[in-house]
């Protein structure tokens, strides 16, 4: 139930409070940013001819580029989702934040250079879109504009409008192009904003890719201080023969989604349920989903069951996630932006479903989807006598009113809910037994996912945290079975494990606990030029939201609720895991207008978060080298946490990011963000309260260095823990691809 709300007595006192709200945010941006930094941009993309801008050592030096590129270059070695952070959303030139125009301009024409030292015999093609970030559509024209310039196609939605990253991903795959990039930042703040770089398949890029092009930005860097002229940035006239507004891969989605998800008998299922009255709400918290959705909806014959929240496009997420709060640092009431991520109840909180679903009835299922329509959570409207029920399942909800609640249903759940569907309705159509299934997954989802695989005899490859992991060691597995169709398909795991897939293998379901998936077709897809794939690279509420929504037609057609659908699931598979908890411990107010304040604060939050990280993984890392025995991992951390019984602990595990703790039926995981002074802690076990209490206590431990841990795990031991990390983390990643 709900811990973090502020009521509002009816919806004009709800926007004069988000009116104020969004007043503050942008009087502190104006404050925060030098009267030199509001007369003009850098780049003036009002010009519609030829831009040329030259860098020079003076330049270099007054923006700070190199400072800027330190930073840059630790996030691209760090990322799971794309280099970003914040920018000033007032006045984006603002080279002071991470990211900014000059910036921006930098790493496109880094990347245009590392492509054309590749691809040096054919014409170079890219697709480059966005969702609905402060100053998204400038960033694009800037990426445009610089492609032009160095004679590379973009492939641009028509009149440059949004898109979910997860079409653009497809459609580059299908197309066969050189890459692309997405202008996002997923679920973050309203400030935050990141270029995801997408390879030739659509995926992620990869470490070294992101590596390569900032080896480019060094060396522009070094000839504009060194050299006499400069170096000269050109940004092509906003008319020219490079770029082409023909983006649209909705018929190529359909005909993909066809062979998985969208089978006849769950199009047919759904449009059953909306002839007998059945709707659902889909949220799209301002996001790009509506404009993304209706069209794709549409050729389904299905659109009419939905209902739409927030669906005019708004940067500022029509003030979810944003609200005063007490900075911890400053002991100041503040403006903070706690996120648009539906995984989170105090976000949740924010969305005013109290208000939004007073009026809809029992059974009525809500599909919250993030800016960019990656990820996906699932909503019920409940009788308020489930209130102990919700409890008892772990389930988040909100109260309507006396009669109603609507409950949560977090990603671990309603992926369960949804895996499970769609391996029944495959069963029911005879092509669940044709392939062996397995199933792709990271360290901290939850393993009453894995116990659902092993009931049915799914398969599990688990990897480290971030979709492009999951699109990584798919293509492992793609490769294996490609070249080698008639032979079992093995392939190693994060756990050092080499797991069989049988022959022909297909996913059964790919994902992870934050909200993103993929199912995939029942045959592997095939591009323009013929590459094979067993799906696609990029996680997708779209594919998501087809088969959940005929998993709620199925349960509206059998007057079923969510929480009994979960309880049979749960029966079925006698789920020992059934309690999932998350902590997301940020150690500074990420909506800091000022640059340096912001720095200041995350730099001491990264102190904070690595030392723990540090502690843990010195256990783990020195149980992997036989430095110290499982009983010593066990009196050490009694010595710094007595208040906790580590007896049935069995092993310290290193996951290629993180730290897992592995009880007898219970795990915790302790994970620093990599590029953000925040860390996240993961616990999944039989019992809610003590899965609870471990994993408070475990993430909020100081990182101290006790004495039987200096005694056990030598300083010189410690002192390379994250060389080590990256080391064995790029062996995996790179064996066997």
């Amino acid at each position: 139930m709900s811990k973090f709300k502020k009521k509002f007595k009816n919806p004009r006192e709800r926007k004069e409070y988000l009116d104020e709200l969004k007043q503050e945010y942008f009087k502190g941006v104006t404050q925060a940013t030098p009267e030199d930094y509001k007369n003009e941009p850098i780049i003036d993309l009002s010009d519609d001819g030829e831009i040329n801008l030259t860098l020079t050592k003076e330049l270099v030096e007054k923006w700070n580029l190199e400072g800027w590129l330190e930073n840059y270059k630790k996030e691209a070695e760090q990322s799971t989702g794309g280099i970003r952070g914040p920018q000033n959303i007032l006045y984006h030139w603002d080279p002071r934040f991470p990211l900014n125009q000059i910036g921006v301009a930098l790493a496109t024409l880094g990347k245009s250079l590392v492509l054309k030292d590749k691809i040096k015999d054919r014409e170079i093609h890219k697709a480059v879109s966005g969702e609905v970030r402060y100053n998204t559509k400038k960033y694009i024209e800037l990426i445009t504009r610089i492609h032009a310039a160095q004679g590379l196609y973009t492939h641009q939605v028509p009149n440059n409008e949004t898109t979910a990253v997860w079409l653009l991903s497809f459609v580059i795959f299908m197309l066969d192009y050189d890459g692309g990039e997405f202008a996002t930042s997923s679920h973050a703040m309203s400030s935050k904003i990141a270029t995801k770089d997408l390879d030739d398949q659509g995926s992620q890029f990869l470490p070294e890719m992101s590596l390569a092009f900032i080896a480019k930005i060094e060396n522009i860097l070094k000839q504009a201080k060194e050299s006499p002229d400069g170096y000269t940035i050109k940004i092509a006239p906003r008319k020219n023969k490079y770029t082409v507004q023909d983006f649209d891969g909705y018929d190529l989605y359909k005909e993909y989604l066809e062979g998985g998800v969208a089978t006849d008998k769950n199009i047919k299922l759904i449009k059953t349920a909306m002839d007998k009255g059945m709707r659902t709400m889909y949220e799209t918290v301002g996001g790009c989903m509506h404009r993304t959705m209706v069209p794709l909806l549409d050729k389904f014959g299905i659109l009419e069951i939905f209902e739409w929240n927030n669906k005019e496009e708004d940067p500022y997420f029509h003030g979810i996630g944003k609200k005063w709060q007490v900075n911890p640092n400053t002991k100041k009431e503040e403006f903070f932006d706690l996120s648009c991520d539906a995984c989170l109840p105090e976000v949740i909180d924010t969305m005013y479903y109290e208000e939004v679903l007073k009026d809809k009835p029992i059974g009525y299922v809500v599909l919250i989807t993030d800016p960019d329509g990656d990820r996906l959570t699932l909503g019920q409207v409940e009788p308020a006598a489930n209130k102990k029920l919700m409890e008892d399942l772990d389930v988040y909800y909100i109260p309507i009113d006396d009669e109603k609640i609507v409950s949560i249903y977090f990603p671990w759940y309603t992926f369960l809910m949804v895996m499970d569907f769609n391996m029944k309705q495959s069963k029911k159509a005879g092509l669940w037994e044709k392939y062996p299934r397995f199933m792709i997954t990271t360290t901290p989802s939850p393993r009453m996912w894995d116990e659902w695989a092993t009931k049915y005899g799914v398969n599990i490859l688990t990897v480290p945290v971030g979709f492009k992991e999951i699109a990584t060691i798919m293509k492992k597995v793609e490769k294996k079975l490609f070249s080698n169709p008639q032979q079992d398909v093995k392939v190693d795991d994060i756990w050092y494990k080499n797991i069989s897939l049988g022959i022909d293998p297909r996913i059964a379901f790919a994902g992870e606990e934050s909200g993103g998936m993929i199912i995939g077709p029942e045959k592997p897809i095939t591009s323009k030029n013929g590459r094979k794939a067993l799906a696609m690279r990029e996680k997708s509420a779209g594919e998501a939201s087809i088969i959940a929504t005929a998993l709620a037609a199925h349960l509206y057609l059998n007057k079923k609720s969510m929480a009994e659908y979960l309880q049979e699931i749960f029966k079925e598979c006698s789920t020992v895991y059934r309690y999932y908890e998350r902590a997301d411990i940020t150690y500074y107010n990420e909506s800091e207008p000022d640059p340096k304040k912001l720095l200041a604060e995350k730099t001491a939050g990264e102190k904070k978060r690595d030392a723990i990280d540090l502690y843990c993984l010195g256990i783990s890392l020195s149980l992997m080298e036989k430095i110290i025995t499982i009983d010593d991992a066990k009196a050490i951390l009694i010595e710094a946490m007595p208040e906790l019984d580590f007896s049935s602990l069995k092993d310290v595990k290193f996951t290629g990011d993180a730290t897992y703790f592995e009880f007898e039926n219970m795990f915790v995981q302790v994970r620093r963000s990599g590029t953000d002074a925040k860390l996240r802690g993961y616990s999944n076990g039989d019992n809610k309260d003590k899965s609870l209490k471990y994993l408070d206590i475990m993430v909020h431990y100081s990182g101290a260095i006790t004495p039987l841990y200096d005694q056990k795990i030598p300083a010189s031991f410690r002192k390379n823990i994250y060389k080590k990390e990256k080391q064995l983390y790029e062996n995996f990643l790179y064996k066997g691809l």
